[in-house]
Protein backbone atom coordinates (compact mmCIF):
# COMPACT_ATOMS: atom_id res chain seq x y z
CA UNK A 1 0.00 0.00 0.00
CA UNK A 2 1.61 3.56 -0.95
CA UNK A 3 2.63 5.17 1.85
CA UNK A 4 2.08 9.35 1.87
CA UNK A 5 5.24 11.23 4.36
CA UNK A 6 5.04 14.66 5.30
CA UNK A 7 8.29 16.41 4.25
CA UNK A 8 9.54 19.37 5.93
CA UNK A 9 12.54 21.50 7.74
CA UNK A 10 13.36 20.50 11.13
CA UNK A 11 15.55 22.89 13.71
CA UNK A 12 19.26 21.02 14.16
CA UNK A 13 17.86 20.82 17.81
CA UNK A 14 15.28 18.45 16.88
CA UNK A 15 17.51 15.95 15.59
CA UNK A 16 14.90 14.44 13.01
CA UNK A 17 15.60 10.57 13.10
CA UNK A 18 17.47 8.96 10.39
CA UNK A 19 14.87 6.67 9.55
CA UNK A 20 12.08 9.70 9.47
CA UNK A 21 14.06 11.59 6.68
CA UNK A 22 13.01 11.27 2.99
CA UNK A 23 16.09 9.93 2.04
CA UNK A 24 16.12 6.89 4.27
CA UNK A 25 12.30 6.48 3.15
CA UNK A 26 13.31 6.41 -0.35
CA UNK A 27 16.55 4.21 0.36
CA UNK A 28 13.76 1.48 1.80
CA UNK A 29 11.83 1.28 -1.31
CA UNK A 30 15.31 0.97 -3.08
CA UNK A 31 16.31 -1.92 -0.97
CA UNK A 32 12.80 -3.49 -1.08
CA UNK A 33 12.93 -6.89 -3.17
CA UNK A 34 9.33 -6.80 -4.80
CA UNK A 35 9.11 -8.58 -7.96
CA UNK A 36 8.60 -6.89 -11.29
CA UNK A 37 5.05 -6.92 -12.77
CA UNK A 38 5.09 -8.18 -16.30
CA UNK A 39 3.52 -4.68 -17.87
CA UNK A 40 6.72 -2.69 -15.48
CA UNK A 41 8.99 -5.65 -17.74
CA UNK A 42 7.60 -4.96 -21.12
CA UNK A 43 7.66 -1.09 -20.22
CA UNK A 44 11.28 -0.87 -19.63
CA UNK A 45 12.26 -2.92 -22.33
CA UNK A 46 10.36 -0.63 -24.24
CA UNK A 47 12.59 2.81 -22.99
CA UNK A 48 15.68 1.06 -23.48
CA UNK A 49 14.60 0.66 -26.99
CA UNK A 50 13.77 4.18 -27.00
CA UNK A 51 16.87 5.35 -25.25
CA UNK A 52 19.21 3.29 -27.90
CA UNK A 53 17.33 5.03 -30.82
CA UNK A 54 17.59 8.67 -29.75
CA UNK A 55 21.37 7.84 -28.89
CA UNK A 56 21.64 6.51 -32.41
CA UNK A 57 19.87 9.63 -34.18
CA UNK A 58 22.61 12.10 -31.97
CA UNK A 59 26.27 9.93 -32.39
CA UNK A 60 27.73 12.59 -34.53
CA UNK A 61 26.46 15.55 -33.31
CA UNK A 62 29.26 17.89 -32.09
CA UNK A 63 27.57 17.61 -28.03
CA UNK A 64 27.80 14.10 -28.40
CA UNK A 65 31.01 13.26 -30.12
CA UNK A 66 33.12 16.06 -27.31
CA UNK A 67 31.48 13.83 -24.53
CA UNK A 68 32.39 10.58 -26.10
CA UNK A 69 35.82 11.86 -26.54
CA UNK A 70 36.26 12.68 -22.80
CA UNK A 71 34.66 8.56 -22.07
CA UNK A 72 37.52 7.31 -24.61
CA UNK A 73 39.70 8.74 -22.37
CA UNK A 74 39.48 6.69 -19.55
CA UNK A 75 39.03 2.94 -20.67
CA UNK A 76 38.69 0.57 -18.13
CA UNK A 77 37.81 -2.74 -17.06
CA UNK A 78 35.77 -4.79 -17.10
CA UNK A 79 34.01 -1.20 -17.55
CA UNK A 80 31.48 -0.19 -19.64
CA UNK A 81 30.32 -0.21 -22.65
CA UNK A 82 29.90 3.36 -24.93
CA UNK A 83 27.57 3.96 -27.56
CA UNK A 84 28.69 3.55 -30.82
CA UNK A 85 31.93 1.86 -30.23
CA UNK A 86 32.68 -1.87 -30.19
CA UNK A 87 31.03 -3.70 -26.98
CA UNK A 88 34.70 -5.35 -26.43
CA UNK A 89 36.29 -1.80 -25.46
CA UNK A 90 35.12 -0.89 -21.94
CA UNK A 91 35.50 2.36 -20.10
CA UNK A 92 35.15 3.69 -16.20
CA UNK A 93 31.48 3.24 -15.41
CA UNK A 94 31.35 7.01 -14.70
CA UNK A 95 32.56 8.36 -17.86
CA UNK A 96 30.53 5.65 -20.12
CA UNK A 97 27.46 6.82 -18.50
CA UNK A 98 28.25 10.22 -18.73
CA UNK A 99 29.12 10.02 -22.61
CA UNK A 100 25.49 7.54 -22.95
CA UNK A 101 23.24 9.91 -21.21
CA UNK A 102 24.45 13.09 -23.10
CA UNK A 103 23.50 10.85 -26.17
CA UNK A 104 20.19 10.03 -25.02
CA UNK A 105 19.23 13.63 -24.05
CA UNK A 106 20.83 15.78 -27.11
CA UNK A 107 17.68 15.57 -29.26
CA UNK A 108 15.54 16.02 -26.50
CA UNK A 109 13.80 13.08 -28.26
CA UNK A 110 13.14 10.38 -25.31
CA UNK A 111 10.47 9.72 -22.31
CA UNK A 112 8.90 12.26 -19.98
CA UNK A 113 6.64 13.01 -16.69
CA UNK A 114 4.84 15.89 -15.97
CA UNK A 115 3.79 16.96 -12.73
CA UNK A 116 4.74 19.30 -10.33
CA UNK A 117 8.31 19.00 -11.53
CA UNK A 118 9.58 18.05 -15.37
CA UNK A 119 11.01 14.85 -15.59
CA UNK A 120 12.96 12.51 -18.30
CA UNK A 121 12.73 9.59 -16.34
CA UNK A 122 14.75 7.71 -18.61
CA UNK A 123 17.75 9.61 -18.03
CA UNK A 124 17.82 7.13 -15.09
CA UNK A 125 18.66 4.29 -17.83
CA UNK A 126 22.21 5.39 -18.61
CA UNK A 127 24.00 5.15 -15.24
CA UNK A 128 22.01 2.12 -14.00
CA UNK A 129 22.96 0.09 -17.33
CA UNK A 130 26.75 1.42 -16.95
CA UNK A 131 27.49 0.24 -13.64
CA UNK A 132 25.18 -3.24 -14.93
CA UNK A 133 27.61 -3.86 -17.31
CA UNK A 134 31.14 -2.84 -15.23
CA UNK A 135 29.50 -5.02 -11.94
CA UNK A 136 28.20 -7.71 -14.49
CA UNK A 137 25.20 -7.79 -12.62
CA UNK A 138 21.98 -9.90 -14.75
CA UNK A 139 19.74 -8.56 -17.00
CA UNK A 140 16.82 -8.76 -14.52
CA UNK A 141 19.01 -6.97 -12.40
CA UNK A 142 19.28 -4.13 -14.78
CA UNK A 143 15.28 -4.04 -15.03
CA UNK A 144 14.55 -4.06 -10.97
CA UNK A 145 17.37 -0.86 -10.88
CA UNK A 146 15.68 0.78 -13.72
CA UNK A 147 12.38 0.46 -12.12
CA UNK A 148 13.58 2.35 -8.71
CA UNK A 149 14.80 5.13 -10.76
CA UNK A 150 11.74 5.56 -12.76
CA UNK A 151 9.80 4.95 -8.97
CA UNK A 152 11.80 7.42 -7.59
CA UNK A 153 12.04 10.47 -9.86
CA UNK A 154 8.29 10.19 -10.80
CA UNK A 155 6.99 9.93 -7.16
CA UNK A 156 9.51 13.17 -6.29
CA UNK A 157 8.16 14.85 -9.55
CA UNK A 158 5.06 14.51 -8.63
CA UNK A 159 5.44 15.71 -4.97
CA UNK A 160 8.12 18.63 -5.22
CA UNK A 161 8.31 21.28 -7.90
CA UNK A 162 12.16 22.71 -8.10
CA UNK A 163 11.14 24.98 -11.43
CA UNK A 164 8.95 27.12 -9.13
CA UNK A 165 12.40 27.95 -7.05
CA UNK A 166 14.51 27.88 -10.74
CA UNK A 167 15.92 24.86 -9.56
CA UNK A 168 17.01 21.97 -12.66
CA UNK A 169 14.82 19.07 -12.49
CA UNK A 170 18.28 16.84 -12.39
CA UNK A 171 18.31 17.52 -9.22
CA UNK A 172 15.46 14.35 -8.48
CA UNK A 173 17.36 12.47 -11.08
CA UNK A 174 20.55 12.44 -8.91
CA UNK A 175 18.96 10.78 -5.92
CA UNK A 176 16.98 8.37 -8.31
CA UNK A 177 19.70 7.07 -10.14
CA UNK A 178 21.78 6.58 -6.87
CA UNK A 179 18.81 4.62 -5.85
CA UNK A 180 18.57 2.77 -9.17
CA UNK A 181 21.98 1.88 -8.89
CA UNK A 182 21.42 0.80 -4.99
CA UNK A 183 18.86 -1.39 -6.09
CA UNK A 184 20.74 -3.00 -8.93
CA UNK A 185 23.72 -4.11 -6.63
CA UNK A 186 21.30 -4.98 -3.64
CA UNK A 187 23.31 -2.39 -1.52
CA UNK A 188 21.83 -2.21 2.10
CA UNK A 189 19.80 0.78 3.40
CA UNK A 190 22.42 2.86 4.95
CA UNK A 191 24.53 3.39 1.78
CA UNK A 192 21.71 4.05 -0.12
CA UNK A 193 20.55 6.52 2.29
CA UNK A 194 24.04 8.13 1.84
CA UNK A 195 24.93 8.01 -1.87
CA UNK A 196 21.41 9.42 -1.85
CA UNK A 197 21.92 12.63 -0.38
CA UNK A 198 25.55 12.82 -1.94
CA UNK A 199 23.38 12.85 -4.97
CA UNK A 200 20.88 15.33 -3.98
CA UNK A 201 24.09 17.93 -2.54
CA UNK A 202 26.08 17.83 -5.25
CA UNK A 203 22.94 18.28 -8.58
CA UNK A 204 20.97 21.03 -7.64
CA UNK A 205 21.50 23.83 -10.16
CA UNK A 206 19.59 26.86 -11.44
CA UNK A 207 17.72 26.39 -14.57
CA UNK A 208 19.25 29.13 -16.30
CA UNK A 209 20.40 25.92 -18.43
CA UNK A 210 16.64 26.20 -19.87
CA UNK A 211 16.51 29.55 -20.43
CA UNK A 212 17.13 32.59 -22.61
CA UNK A 213 20.21 31.07 -25.46
CA UNK A 214 20.09 27.42 -24.26
CA UNK A 215 23.33 25.56 -24.78
CA UNK A 216 24.65 22.15 -25.47
CA UNK A 217 24.59 22.09 -20.95
CA UNK A 218 20.76 21.22 -21.69
CA UNK A 219 21.84 17.49 -22.60
CA UNK A 220 25.04 17.43 -20.33
CA UNK A 221 22.90 18.27 -17.08
CA UNK A 222 21.28 14.87 -16.98
CA UNK A 223 24.67 13.54 -17.89
CA UNK A 224 26.53 14.95 -14.90
CA UNK A 225 23.80 13.89 -12.35
CA UNK A 226 24.24 10.48 -14.14
CA UNK A 227 27.81 10.83 -13.35
CA UNK A 228 27.48 12.14 -9.73
CA UNK A 229 25.33 9.25 -8.49
CA UNK A 230 27.48 6.79 -9.73
CA UNK A 231 30.65 8.63 -7.62
CA UNK A 232 28.46 9.04 -4.77
CA UNK A 233 27.50 5.20 -4.71
CA UNK A 234 31.00 4.67 -4.64
CA UNK A 235 31.66 6.74 -2.05
CA UNK A 236 28.74 5.76 0.20
CA UNK A 237 30.15 2.68 -0.51
CA UNK A 238 33.30 3.10 0.95
CA UNK A 239 31.77 4.30 4.12
CA UNK A 240 31.70 8.04 3.21
CA UNK A 241 28.66 10.14 4.10
CA UNK A 242 26.33 12.66 3.20
CA UNK A 243 24.94 15.65 4.95
CA UNK A 244 22.34 15.02 7.08
CA UNK A 245 19.24 15.32 6.83
CA UNK A 246 19.64 16.52 3.54
CA UNK A 247 15.96 17.74 2.53
CA UNK A 248 14.73 18.36 5.86
CA UNK A 249 18.00 20.30 7.29
CA UNK A 250 18.03 23.82 9.01
CA UNK A 251 20.50 24.84 6.08
CA UNK A 252 18.80 21.91 4.14
CA UNK A 253 17.26 22.17 -0.07
CA UNK A 254 13.38 22.33 1.45
CA UNK A 255 14.57 25.62 3.65
CA UNK A 256 17.01 26.92 0.99
CA UNK A 257 15.96 25.83 -2.39
CA UNK A 258 12.84 25.16 -2.30
CA UNK A 259 9.72 26.51 -0.26
CA UNK A 260 11.45 27.93 2.83
CA UNK A 261 11.40 26.15 6.60
CA UNK A 262 7.81 27.28 6.93
CA UNK A 263 7.07 24.41 3.76
CA UNK A 264 6.03 20.63 3.84
CA UNK A 265 5.89 18.86 1.21
CA UNK A 266 3.77 15.02 1.26
CA UNK A 267 5.70 12.59 -0.58
CA UNK A 268 3.62 9.55 -1.75
CA UNK A 269 5.90 6.41 -1.94
CA UNK A 270 5.54 2.46 -2.69
CA UNK A 271 4.67 0.44 0.94
CA UNK A 272 6.65 -2.62 1.47
CA UNK A 273 6.05 -5.31 -0.81
CA UNK A 274 4.15 -2.81 -3.69
CA UNK A 275 4.94 -2.95 -6.81
CA UNK A 276 7.45 -0.22 -8.56
CA UNK A 277 4.99 0.79 -11.42
CA UNK A 278 5.87 4.71 -11.46
CA UNK A 279 6.97 3.84 -15.40
CA UNK A 280 3.38 2.86 -16.62
CA UNK A 281 3.16 6.58 -15.76
CA UNK A 282 5.34 7.76 -18.02
CA UNK A 283 5.06 8.71 -21.69
CA UNK A 284 7.87 8.75 -24.68
CA UNK A 285 8.19 11.34 -27.40
CA UNK A 286 6.97 10.67 -31.16
CA UNK A 287 8.69 13.94 -32.62
CA UNK A 288 12.24 15.48 -31.12
CA UNK A 289 10.66 18.24 -29.08
CA UNK A 290 10.11 19.66 -25.88
CA UNK A 291 7.08 17.38 -24.47
CA UNK A 292 4.62 20.39 -24.50
CA UNK A 293 4.95 20.34 -27.84
CA UNK A 294 4.28 17.25 -28.59
CA UNK A 295 0.44 17.38 -28.95
CA UNK A 296 0.79 20.79 -30.60
CA UNK A 297 2.89 19.54 -33.64
CA UNK A 298 -0.14 16.54 -34.12
CA UNK A 299 -2.50 18.92 -33.83
CA UNK A 300 -0.37 21.44 -36.31
CA UNK A 301 -0.51 18.25 -38.64
CA UNK A 302 -3.97 18.19 -38.29
CA UNK A 303 -4.84 21.69 -38.99
CA UNK A 304 -2.41 21.63 -42.14
CA UNK A 305 -4.48 18.43 -43.71
CA UNK A 306 -7.62 19.79 -42.55
CA UNK A 307 -6.93 23.56 -44.35
CA UNK A 308 -4.58 23.80 -46.41
CA UNK A 309 -4.84 27.80 -46.73
CA UNK A 310 -2.93 28.30 -42.92
CA UNK A 311 0.40 27.22 -45.07
CA UNK A 312 0.07 30.80 -46.54
CA UNK A 313 0.75 33.52 -43.89
CA UNK A 314 -0.76 35.94 -45.54
CA UNK A 315 -3.79 34.42 -44.73
CA UNK A 316 -3.96 34.57 -41.33
CA UNK A 317 -3.94 37.75 -39.06
CA UNK A 318 -3.27 36.06 -35.78
CA UNK A 319 -2.62 32.87 -33.85
CA UNK A 320 -3.30 32.35 -30.16
CA UNK A 321 -2.03 29.20 -28.44
CA UNK A 322 -4.50 28.99 -24.55
CA UNK A 323 -2.61 26.09 -22.90
CA UNK A 324 -0.91 25.24 -19.54
CA UNK A 325 1.19 27.72 -16.85
CA UNK A 326 4.51 26.27 -18.24
CA UNK A 327 3.20 25.64 -21.94
CA UNK A 328 3.41 29.79 -21.46
CA UNK A 329 5.77 30.75 -19.26
CA UNK A 330 8.37 28.29 -20.55
CA UNK A 331 8.45 27.42 -24.10
CA UNK A 332 5.79 30.18 -25.01
CA UNK A 333 5.73 33.87 -25.52
CA UNK A 334 5.31 34.33 -21.54
CA UNK A 335 8.63 33.38 -21.21
CA UNK A 336 9.47 36.87 -22.73
CA UNK A 337 12.64 34.97 -24.30
CA UNK A 338 13.57 37.05 -27.46
CA UNK A 339 15.52 34.06 -28.75
CA UNK A 340 12.60 31.93 -29.28
CA UNK A 341 11.54 34.31 -31.48
CA UNK A 342 15.10 34.07 -33.32
CA UNK A 343 15.35 33.04 -36.59
CA UNK A 344 19.12 32.48 -35.49
CA UNK A 345 18.56 30.73 -32.32
CA UNK A 346 20.28 27.85 -31.38
CA UNK A 347 18.57 23.98 -31.84
CA UNK A 348 18.02 24.08 -28.16
CA UNK A 349 16.01 27.12 -28.05
CA UNK A 350 14.14 26.57 -31.37
CA UNK A 351 13.17 23.18 -29.05
CA UNK A 352 11.83 25.08 -26.31
CA UNK A 353 9.89 27.44 -28.55
CA UNK A 354 6.05 26.33 -29.33
CA UNK A 355 5.49 29.18 -31.68
CA UNK A 356 8.26 28.07 -34.18
CA UNK A 357 7.11 24.79 -33.54
CA UNK A 358 3.60 25.53 -34.31
CA UNK A 359 4.92 27.47 -37.53
CA UNK A 360 6.80 24.76 -39.12
CA UNK A 361 4.30 22.02 -38.03
CA UNK A 362 1.92 23.57 -39.51
CA UNK A 363 3.38 24.54 -42.82
CA UNK A 364 4.88 21.05 -43.29
CA UNK A 365 2.10 18.89 -41.97
CA UNK A 366 5.17 17.00 -40.09
CA UNK A 367 8.38 17.27 -37.78
CA UNK A 368 11.76 15.72 -38.92
CA UNK A 369 14.18 15.84 -35.82
CA UNK A 370 16.66 17.34 -37.94
CA UNK A 371 15.35 19.30 -40.82
CA UNK A 372 12.86 21.10 -39.17
CA UNK A 373 15.27 22.79 -36.94
CA UNK A 374 18.21 23.57 -39.63
CA UNK A 375 19.09 26.98 -40.25
CA UNK A 376 17.51 27.25 -43.83
CA UNK A 377 14.24 25.94 -42.43
CA UNK A 378 14.55 28.61 -39.18
CA UNK A 379 15.04 31.40 -41.71
CA UNK A 380 12.42 30.67 -44.24
CA UNK A 381 10.87 33.88 -44.48
CA UNK A 382 7.49 32.82 -45.15
CA UNK A 383 7.79 31.21 -41.89
CA UNK A 384 9.40 33.75 -39.94
CA UNK A 385 6.55 35.96 -40.90
CA UNK A 386 3.74 32.88 -39.62
CA UNK A 387 5.90 32.44 -36.50
CA UNK A 388 5.93 36.12 -35.37
CA UNK A 389 2.06 36.01 -35.49
CA UNK A 390 2.02 33.38 -32.86
CA UNK A 391 1.93 33.88 -29.09
CA UNK A 392 0.83 32.19 -26.28
CA UNK A 393 -1.70 32.37 -23.22
CA UNK A 394 -2.55 30.71 -20.03
CA UNK A 395 -5.57 29.37 -19.68
CA UNK A 396 -6.30 28.43 -15.97
CA UNK A 397 -8.71 25.04 -17.29
CA UNK A 398 -5.59 23.88 -18.96
CA UNK A 399 -3.06 24.57 -16.03
CA UNK A 400 -5.34 22.44 -14.05
CA UNK A 401 -5.75 19.75 -16.05
CA UNK A 402 -1.95 19.87 -16.63
CA UNK A 403 -1.56 19.31 -13.02
CA UNK A 404 -4.15 17.14 -12.12
CA UNK A 405 -3.05 13.33 -10.71
CA UNK A 406 -6.01 12.18 -12.05
CA UNK A 407 -4.16 10.25 -15.34
CA UNK A 408 -7.58 10.85 -17.62
CA UNK A 409 -7.75 14.31 -16.87
CA UNK A 410 -4.35 15.14 -17.24
CA UNK A 411 -3.49 17.06 -20.45
CA UNK A 412 -0.68 18.79 -22.17
CA UNK A 413 -2.16 20.18 -25.04
CA UNK A 414 -4.46 23.41 -25.22
CA UNK A 415 -6.98 25.66 -27.18
CA UNK A 416 -5.58 27.23 -30.98
CA UNK A 417 -7.25 30.45 -31.85
CA UNK A 418 -6.42 31.32 -35.63
CA UNK A 419 -7.49 34.60 -36.44
CA UNK A 420 -7.93 35.00 -40.70
CA UNK A 421 -7.41 37.93 -42.80
CA UNK A 422 -10.82 37.84 -43.61
CA UNK A 423 -11.60 38.24 -39.91
CA UNK A 424 -12.82 34.36 -39.72
CA UNK A 425 -11.37 32.44 -36.83
CA UNK A 426 -10.64 28.85 -36.70
CA UNK A 427 -10.80 27.44 -33.44
CA UNK A 428 -9.91 23.68 -32.12
CA UNK A 429 -7.92 21.85 -29.36
CA UNK A 430 -5.91 19.23 -28.67
CA UNK A 431 -5.67 17.31 -25.18
CA UNK A 432 -2.89 15.01 -25.13
CA UNK A 433 -0.37 13.84 -27.59
CA UNK A 434 -1.14 10.95 -30.48
CA UNK A 435 1.37 8.94 -28.75
CA UNK A 436 0.17 9.50 -24.96
CA UNK A 437 -0.90 6.37 -23.68
CA UNK A 438 -4.68 8.04 -24.07
CA UNK A 439 -4.11 9.63 -27.13
CA UNK A 440 -5.20 8.69 -30.81
CA UNK A 441 -2.33 6.07 -31.35
CA UNK A 442 -0.32 5.23 -28.66
CA UNK A 443 3.03 3.87 -28.55
CA UNK A 444 3.62 0.43 -28.25
CA UNK A 445 6.56 -2.15 -28.63
CA UNK A 446 5.71 -1.63 -32.65
CA UNK A 447 6.15 1.72 -31.91
CA UNK A 448 8.85 2.11 -30.15
CA UNK A 449 11.15 -0.74 -32.47
CA UNK A 450 9.97 1.48 -35.56
CA UNK A 451 11.49 4.56 -34.27
CA UNK A 452 14.85 2.95 -33.50
CA UNK A 453 14.74 1.13 -36.67
CA UNK A 454 14.15 4.80 -38.32
CA UNK A 455 16.93 6.72 -36.32
CA UNK A 456 19.03 4.37 -36.62
CA UNK A 457 19.41 3.88 -40.07
CA UNK A 458 21.70 6.27 -41.08
CA UNK A 459 24.55 5.06 -38.55
CA UNK A 460 23.97 1.43 -37.92
CA UNK A 461 24.33 -1.59 -40.44
CA UNK A 462 21.21 -3.18 -41.21
CA UNK A 463 22.04 -6.27 -39.02
CA UNK A 464 23.37 -4.32 -36.16
CA UNK A 465 19.79 -2.48 -35.66
CA UNK A 466 18.31 -6.20 -35.95
CA UNK A 467 20.71 -7.82 -33.54
CA UNK A 468 19.98 -5.12 -30.90
CA UNK A 469 16.42 -5.41 -31.09
CA UNK A 470 16.77 -9.48 -30.46
CA UNK A 471 19.12 -8.24 -27.63
CA UNK A 472 17.14 -5.57 -26.18
CA UNK A 473 13.47 -7.84 -26.04
CA UNK A 474 15.48 -10.61 -24.45
CA UNK A 475 16.50 -8.28 -21.59
CA UNK A 476 15.14 -9.72 -18.64
CA UNK A 477 17.02 -13.63 -19.13
CA UNK A 478 19.87 -11.94 -20.30
CA UNK A 479 22.81 -13.23 -18.12
CA UNK A 480 25.70 -11.18 -16.24
CA UNK A 481 28.37 -11.66 -18.86
CA UNK A 482 26.21 -10.62 -21.75
CA UNK A 483 25.06 -7.12 -20.68
CA UNK A 484 27.83 -5.99 -23.04
CA UNK A 485 25.27 -6.69 -25.76
CA UNK A 486 23.59 -4.10 -24.69
CA UNK A 487 24.74 -1.39 -26.72
CA UNK A 488 24.33 -0.27 -30.44
CA UNK A 489 27.89 -0.12 -32.51
CA UNK A 490 28.16 2.42 -35.10
CA UNK A 491 29.07 1.32 -39.05
CA UNK A 492 32.51 0.75 -39.34
CA UNK A 493 34.91 4.06 -40.18
CA UNK A 494 32.09 6.59 -38.80
CA UNK A 495 32.57 7.21 -35.77
CA UNK A 496 36.60 7.44 -37.20
CA UNK A 497 35.27 10.47 -39.20
CA UNK A 498 33.93 12.66 -36.43
CA UNK A 499 36.24 15.52 -35.49
CA UNK A 500 37.11 14.88 -32.17
CA UNK A 501 37.90 17.96 -29.80
CA UNK A 502 40.94 18.33 -27.51
CA UNK A 503 40.96 18.41 -23.73
CA UNK A 504 42.46 18.25 -20.63
CA UNK A 505 42.36 14.37 -21.11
Amino acid sequence: MTQSFTVRTHKSEENLSKKDQLAWKIAEVATDPVELDDAVVEAVINRIIDNAAVAAASLMRRPVVAARSQALAHPYSPGSTVVGEDAEKRFSPEWAAWANAVAVRELDYHDTFLSAEYSHPGDNIPPVLAVAQHTQRSGYDLLRGIATGYEIQIDLAKAISLHQHRIDHVAHLGPSAAAGIGTLLNLDTETIFQAIGQALHTTTATRQSRKGEISSWKAYAPAFASKVAIESVDRAMRGETSPTPIYEGEDGVIAWMLSGPEASYQVALPGPGESKRAILDSYTKEHSAEYQAQAWIDLARKLHNEHPELVDPKNIEKVVIFSSHHTHYVIGSGAKDPQKYDPSASRETLDHSIPYIFAVALQDGSWHHVDSYSPARANRPDTVELWQKITTEEDPIWTKRYHSLDPLEKAFGGRVEITMADGSKLVDEIAVADAHPLGARPFARADYIRKFRTLAQDVLESKEIERFIRVAENTADLKAKQLSELTIVAKPGLLASASYPKGLF
